[in-house]
């Protein structure tokens, strides 16, 4: 795995930093590093979140068009090129962006390669946390518990990309989001087996707070898409009672020209 040296030199000394200060309150440093991994996880959570923001924005839009799109692809399937350009259209009206989901996770990976690196070069040896006996090693079948931290990886991978898509009401969407799922959990697995613990500490947490964001910003996307639509049948509904009352209106006026007359 290639280096980053300028962004593992930040890395390291911003998570000396956290440790310094962890180890001040918490003296056991099997308490410590394990802290330290998850504050530094929040942080960086944290920091990402607007880039996180516009990912699960997008994917939730992109769930809300597919019913749109599906009938787009009925209308126009023997014109590839038409369904594109109305598709594009549709999307730039409902102010989706197909891509935005790719930048958070570009993102991730220069800071997931950085912190291998830091894990890999801090003297963690012996160190543990929780029921990890050694962060500084790999999982190892000779030792059961070292392999619930790797398992617990692929499924908080899994369960984290799900929850991104679980109100997809397209069922060959919703089931190609499965298995990209499955397959990127099972990628993580294996990548979980091969790293030493405290990058699969930090990876695990990751996923943790990704589904904490991922529940409360759909929630809200969701309560807010429902306030837009409410507002929009109550202006409907204005808009159709003021046209009956001018037509009840102009009713009398022309009933009275026909006395007249």
């Amino acid at each position: 795995m290639f280096k980053i040296p300028f962004l593992n030199n930040i890395f390291v000394d911003f998570f000396q930093a956290i440790n310094n200060t962890i180890l001040n309150i918490f003296p056991d440093k099997n308490i410590s590093y394990g802290l330290s991994i998850i504050i530094l996880t929040i942080i960086i959570r944290m920091v990402l979140f607007p880039f996180n923001y516009k990912q699960l924005k997008s994917s939730f839009l992109m769930t809300k068009v597919s019913p749109e799109v599906k009938k787009l692809q009925a209308k126009y399937k023997s014109d590839p090129q038409k369904l594109n350009t109305e598709t594009m259209k549709l999307y730039k009206e409902m102010g989706v962006n197909p891509l935005g989901g790719c930048l958070p996770l570009i993102l991730q990976y220069p800071i997931l390669i950085a912190l291998y690196w830091v894990f890999s070069t801090l003297k963690i040896n012996g160190i543990g946390f929780l029921w990890i006996h050694d962060l500084s090693k790999t999982a190892s079948f000779s030792d059961w518990t070292s392999l619930i931290l790797p398992i617990f990886s692929g499924a908080t991978t899994y369960i984290s990309g799900m929850l991104m898509t679980m109100n997809n009401p397209d069922k060959d969407q919703a089931k190609q989001s499965r298995t990209m799922n499955l397959v990127m959990s099972a990628v993580f697995l294996y990548m979980s087996l091969k790293f030493n613990a405290a990058l699969v500490l930090y990876w695990t947490a990751g996923n943790l707070i990704q589904m904490t964001q991922t529940r409360i910003v759909m929630f809200m996307l969701s309560k807010k898409t429902e306030a837009e639509e409410d507002d929009k049948k109550a202006i409907a509904q204005a808009n159709s009672s003021d046209d009956k009352d001018d037509k009840n209106t102009k009713k009398p006026k022309q009933q009275k020209k026909q006395k007249d007359i």
